[in-house]
């Protein structure tokens, strides 16, 4: 099968080659649910790629909302990644520990932000540290730039907006949670909260694009995505737990020249903890890993 890749990954031979180049900068957007047992910000200062900014998911994030890790408004993006030395013109590659987790998230926010030079690192921190190379444990710091945003709202759903969806079955809806989740045989980590699914959605449990840490290939993504019943030549939702690992799918469709999609930025957190919304329990669609 042709080993063709994501326009939007870069290997660690490649980033390596560019480190200290004026225009690169390097986010760690590691983020992990408590049953990983893995702490991101301790895991940066042991040890994180040469000029890497920890990227906090929640702290450049909505706090007006009781949500986890909410868009943030175009303002308050531009000023945090402004003061972290991040413009829109930059060379961005994300990255995150296990290699394809939250780090598609900041990939999409960046874009969805207007940013366009916006890459994620195949095999992550993992990989990087597993081929032994370089890390540094001071932390990055740049001077200060202007981040100017073009938010770009069309690319995001929000609750009225998914009810509207679920009821008139439009859009196909693409549900990055495990299995066991989505057709309510595991329990939600967050309390108070139903498991099950929107009526209508398809499960591409997020573990299913990559193998170990690195995404797969075009061919292969292509193949995951439809066995999950999802047509590419039609408009895709994309849902999760709470809004970070949908874009995965969102990665894996923009790579497959899919652009008719949209990331429902509450997920899972907001819809399943709501009494008026519909969900249905059930096993998902068989997919193939």
């Amino acid at each position: 099968m042709s080993e063709e890749k994501s326009r939007f990954v870069v290997s660690a031979d490649w980033l390596q080659a560019e480190l200290g180049k004026p225009d690169l900068r390097i986010l760690d957007a590691s983020f992990y649910l408590p049953v990983q047992k893995r702490d991101a910000d301790a895991e940066y200062a042991v040890g994180h790629i040469p000029g890497a900014i920890r990227f906090d998911q929640d702290k450049i994030a909505d706090h007006s909302v009781p949500l986890p890790h909410t868009i943030p408004t175009p303002e308050y993006f531009a000023a945090e990644v402004g003061n972290l030395g991040i413009g829109e013109t930059d060379r961005i590659v994300v990255y995150d520990g296990i290699g394809m987790f939250a780090s598609p998230r900041v990939w999409w926010l960046f874009r969805v932000m207007g940013a366009k030079n916006v890459f994620v690192l195949d095999g992550g921190l993992d990989g990087w540290k597993a081929e032994g190379r370089p890390l540094e444990t001071a932390v990055s710091q740049y001077e200060p730039k202007p981040f100017t945003a073009a938010y770009d709202a069309g690319r995001v759903v929000n609750l009225e907006a998914m009810k509207n969806i679920v009821s008139n079955g439009a859009l196909q809806i693409a549900d990055a949670r495990s299995a066991g989740r989505f057709a309510a045989t595991e329990p939600e980590p967050r309390a108070g909260m139903r498991s099950g699914h929107m009526p209508g959605a398809r499960n591409l449990p997020s573990g299913v694009f990559a193998k170990q840490g690195r995404f797969k290939s075009l061919p292969e993504l292509k193949q995951t995505i439809e066995d999950a019943g999802i047509d590419l030549a039609k408009p895709v939702v994309t849902s999760c737990g709470s809004g970070i690992t949908a874009a995965i799918i969102t990665l894996a469709l923009e790579s497959l020249g899919h652009t008719d999609n949209r990331l429902y930025d509450g997920s899972w957190s907001e819809w399943g903890s709501r009494a008026e919304t519909p969900v249905v329990t059930g096993p998902p669609e068989a997919v193939k890993a």
